[in-house]
Formats: C-alpha cells, structure tokens, sequence
C-alpha cells in the first residue's frame, strides 16, 4: 500500500491576526515573524500575539514557522539565542534561518527550515543542509521543473517552493544593492527595494535604449494552474509570499489555492492535506483582485518568451477590465462585461508611457464618472487595482473551519456514554450517570439535534449514530453535558495528541559543497564561521554588510534586459546593442554583465569619487 505523502499550504502572516485568517482559510501552516531578526524588519509580532496564533493554529494540526532568517552579528547572538529559547517554550513549530551560526547556538531542538536565503538551487546544496539536520529545504524561485526533480531525487527533505506572489529579482540571499546604495541590508531584513525603480538604460555608444522604466522591477509569480506538476516534481509545501500584505490579500490566496489543492488530492490520493478540518468560504476567490504587477510562471518552464518583467510600473495592476470606447468631459465608455462599482480604483499607461490611476466616483453600466479630472484617450487598456464591493467583503468573516467528528450515544449501567471520534480516528468517551426511563414519544430526532449542536467548538458532526436498543427517555440537559463534556476531551486529546516535529541530528562529517567562502557566503559572526570550517570550508571571507567590498557584482539574477528587450546576445539582434550596458538613477550608475553560458546577469556600481561602498 503506498503511503500518500502530506502536502502543505503555506500562507504568509504579518501579524496574528492575519496568521489566523489564513488557517480559518485553509492554510496548513503559516509563517511569521518574531519580534525580532525575520527578514521583514516591519513585521515583528509579541511572543503573546504569536502564542494565541500557535494555540489556534495546532487545534487543527496546523503548524506556525517562524521566520528568523536574518544574517546575525556576533552583538547579537545571545540576544537570538534567548528568543528562540522563549519561542520553543510557547509552541513554535519551526524557525527559517539562514544564519548558520544558529547552529552553534545552545538552542533546544527546535526544528529548522532553511531559508531560501540560503540560496538553495542544486542537488549538493540541499544534500548538505539536509545532512545537517533541517526539517525543510526553501528552494530559489528560479528553478525550472527539471531542476526541481533533480534535487527531488537526491533528498529525502521535505522541499518549499514558492507558487504566488512578488518577485525578487535577484537569487535570494545574493542581492547587496540596498546595502551598498543606503546601507540597508536585504539579508537583514531592511531591503529598500532598488529594484523597484525606474532606470534609463544607456548603451555603450552612449545611447539611451530606454528611459525611466522600472527594468528590474518582475511581474508576480502564479503557479496556481501548474500546482499538480509542482507535486509531481517533488514540492511537498507550497508557499504563498506576502509577509507585508494586508488581510484581504491573505484571505483571497489562501481560499483560492486551498480549494485548487483539495480538487487535486480528489483525484490523487497519493496527496493529501497536512493539517485537519474543512474550510468553508462565502466568497468566490480570484487571484487577479489582489494585489498583483501582472503574472508570470517565472523560470518554472525555462528562459521562454513569455514576459517575466513589469517595466511600467512597480505598482499593482488587479485585473484587466477592458478598453476605453468613448470618452466625453466627465466620463469615459468602457467597452468590456467586467461590473464596475462606485469607488472602484482603474488604472492603465498613457501615451507617454506613464503609470496612472483614478478612482470611480459613480458608474452607471458602463459609463465611468471619475473622482477626478483625467485626460484619457479611446482605446487606452484600463484595469481595476481595486474592487471595492470584493475589498468590503472581505472585510467581514468569511470563512469557517471545522474539524469532522462522529458521535455514538449508547447506553451503559446507570446511565449513557458518548463516543466521539475525529477525522484523524482519535476518540474519546464520556459518560453520565441517569436512569433509564421509557419514552413516551419517539426520541431520536431530538437527541440527534441535540448531539449535534457543536457550533460554538471547532468541529462538526459528520455522523451521529444512536445505538440505543430501546426508546428511552435521555434528559436534554444530560444529553448537552455529555456533548460539552465530550468536546472539552477531544479538545484535551487533540492537544495531546498535537507532536511538533523537532530538529533531525546533525552530521559533522557533511562536506559544504564548496572549501571557500567570499562574500557571498553571508558569514557574518564568529560561530556561523565555525560552523562552515566544521564542516570543510578552509577559507571564509566575512559577509559584505561586515566588511563592503569595491568593484564586485551586487545583484545576481537570471533576469536578463538584453533578453526582455529583444537584444539577446545569442540572436543576431544582440549585436545591434554594444555594451557596457549601463542603467542611471538620480546619478547612480550601475554596470550590466552578462554570462550568457549560465544564462545570468550580474549588476555592479560604478565607483565615483565620494562614494562609498
């Protein structure tokens, strides 16, 4: 008999709240950050947030990570070394790291996740740190199918992949951009985002190929029509991105990705949801109503023609709506059979290839009022960035999850007792002493409907069988003490029950695929240093946010502009384009390479004087 193997909806939670939205959605984990040293310095939560979050979580088997992925200073190691301590305490199921000197922290086993920080993207990357004990392997976002089932069949951890969600463009864990433009780490939770501006592209020859367009700036990643291919390749937990996002974000993925999942295990068994309970929605998920710059599949089929960049904007397109018909003085015609609604937020580029928004005021069918004046010409592309009659739904409750549970009510000497069993096959059974007295009416409907009022807990009857020989009388006030009673012990069972997972062993003999270390081995205090000499890394240079280095590449990225804009090198069209290729901002030059063997790009500052590395 072939085990089916337990796959994982991960959502992401920039706070408590939000975190538990996402399991009332359907999440069977969630992600978070600690006060401290997650890699989103502005979504750090209280240890008491975070313990009310846990407790709800766990009811449903579902699990909490915590994000701890920030490169640590030696200053700051006793102070990490004390949280992770006090979040073991009050239930944590996991820590997402990318420090390895937490590994030579006095820690109690707290299982680990390696951070896609941690840049992983080969089958000896994932070997390795799944030989020194992590629980869980974050894959890069720039693997392909192909890459994927190779490390699939080199590991046996379970392996994270990314299926929705904002871009980096470059491999994570690999960008000092912000760090060396303003001293904003991205590996300290403190990126400022430089890929998100717009830059002109200057030639070699000193020709502007592009002006103010936001070149670094990707698309959003939807996986959510390859998520059986996913499965297939070897992902066993599928991570929505969004630890900044609003609740409405998180409630709309989570649903949306929950109900693709459960129409997939339908028809494989061999997959199956990794936490308990059924969520209920009152709304119809659509991914195109959140937030989103335009979708790609990213690299998940190869380098193909399909766009991967949103050189317009860096700002949320939402759906396509259609094109403007007509226009007049005080409004415009849309032609297209998307309902528009009163303060509903449109977007589209003008002519000038400027990103622009307005908000409807009032729409009559078709016809748009704006709020304010704009100049908007016939066959100009409009999409809606926000839906205002969705964006209110979603600010009232929208979904129940409730846990299945059979009840059998039975008579015993003296009195009755009541089984109740969840959907995981864990029982209980209570029992209350009263006569046994004749009816004089028929009783079963009542008990049924009495047994069955479980709407305050967080399960739902599937089946109530009454195996009662004989119509007896059962008090209503007996029969709801056996009910309560017998939800306060599964309850106190399921706690029981509950067995996080706890690190795997580490083996000291595993051999870091590399014996040397530069900057980009993000080395940044003195026991991650020892960690890699333990395990074989003979030199080891410190991180760039410990010692900044001059003339070396700051962002690496399979992102190519010559590519995007039709001058790959490999194509004839690649000559028509000389390099150095250059991109300016606000007298910022940054240098474009180009290693067309590994299908890369790198991007290095040029130096003025009076600027520091």
């Amino acid at each position: 008999m072939t085990t089916s193997r337990r796959i994982e909806l991960l959502a992401p939670a920039k706070n408590a709240e939000i975190g538990k939205e996402a399991i009332l959605h359907g999440a069977d984990a969630v992600y978070i950050g600690a006060p401290r040293f997650g890699a989103r310095s502005a979504a750090g939560n209280s240890l008491d947030d975070l313990a009310g979050l846990i407790d709800l979580a766990h009811r449903f088997d579902a699990r909490v990570y915590i994000t701890f992925n920030t490169l640590l200073y030696d200053h700051e190691l006793g102070e990490a070394e004390r949280l992770i301590g006090q979040l073991y305490r009050i239930g944590a199921d996991a820590l997402i790291v990318q420090d390895m000197g937490i590994m030579r922290l006095d820690i109690p086993p707290i299982a680990l996740h390696a951070s896609t920080q941690t840049d992983n993207r080969t089958p000896a990357k994932v070997e390795f740190l799944e030989r020194c004990g992590f629980s869980q392997v974050v894959l890069a976002r720039e693997l392909s199918l192909d890459e994927i089932r190779a490390i699939s069949s080199t590991v046996q951890v379970p392996l994270e992949g990314f299926v929705h969600g904002a871009l980096c463009v470059s491999y994570s864990g690999q960008c000092y951009l912000s760090q060396a433009m303003c001293g904003r780490s991205a590996n300290r939770g403190e990126c400022a985002q430089y890929c998100r501006l717009p830059y002109t592209l200057v030639d070699g020859r000193g020709r502007i190929v592009a002006r103010d367009k936001h070149l670094l700036s990707l698309r959003d990643l939807n996986q959510s029509d390859r998520l059986e291919e996913l499965l297939d390749a070897g992902v066993s937990s599928l991570k929505i991105e969004g630890r900044l996002k609003e609740m409405a974000y998180v409630k709309n993925c989570t649903a949306y990705y929950r109900q693709a999942l459960d129409r997939i295990f339908e028809r494989r068994p061999e997959y199956r949801r990794s936490s308990t309970g059924v969520s209920t929605i009152d709304f119809t998920p659509r991914l195109e109503k959140s937030f989103n710059r335009g979708f790609t599949h990213y690299f998940l089929d190869g380098r193909t023609a399909a766009p991967i960049a949103s050189p317009d904007t860096p700002k949320s397109l939402g759906e396509y709506v259609g094109e403007v018909k007509q226009t007049d003085r005080n409004s415009f015609v849309v032609a297209g059979t998307t309902a528009l609604h009163n303060g509903d937020g449109l977007c589209y580029v003008n002519p000038r290839g400027e990103f622009e928004g307005v908000r409807v005021n009032r729409a009559e069918g078709n016809r748009i009022f704006p709020a304010t004046h704009v100049s908007i010409a016939p066959h100009t592309t409009l999409y809606r960035n926000l839906d205002f009659e969705f964006e209110k739904q979603l600010t009232r409750p929208t979904a129940d999850r409730r846990v299945g549970v059979s009840l059998r009510l039975y008579a015993v000497p003296d009195g009755f007792a009541l089984d109740l069993t969840d959907e995981c096959g864990l029982r209980v059974t209570v029992r209350e002493d009263t006569p046994h007295q004749p009816a004089r009416t028929p009783q079963q409907e009542n008990q049924r409907k009495q047994l069955g009022k479980l709407g305050t807990s967080i399960y739902t009857a599937t089946h109530i069988d009454l195996d009662i020989d004989e119509n007896l009388f059962i008090p209503a006030s007996t029969l709801s003490k056996l009910r309560q009673q017998g939800v306060e012990w599964l309850d106190r069972a399921r706690r029981l029950a509950y067995r996080p997972e706890r690190r795997q062993p580490e083996d000291r003999s595993a051999r870091f695929p590399q014996s040397s270390l530069n900057y980009l081995g993000n080395v940044s205090n003195h026991l991650a240093e020892t960690f890699y000499r333990e395990h074989g890394v003979t030199h080891i240079d410190p991180a760039f946010e410990s010692r900044p280095i001059k003339g070396v590449p700051l962002m690496f990225t399979r992102h190519c502009i010559r590519h995007m804009l039709g001058y790959c090198k490999k194509t004839p069209a690649g000559k028509e384009l000389p390099e150095p290729l250059t991109l300016l901002y606000k007298g910022e030059r940054l240098t474009l390479h180009f290693d067309c063997k590994a299908c890369e790009m790198t991007l290095q500052r040029e130096e003025q004087q009076g600027n520091q590395a």
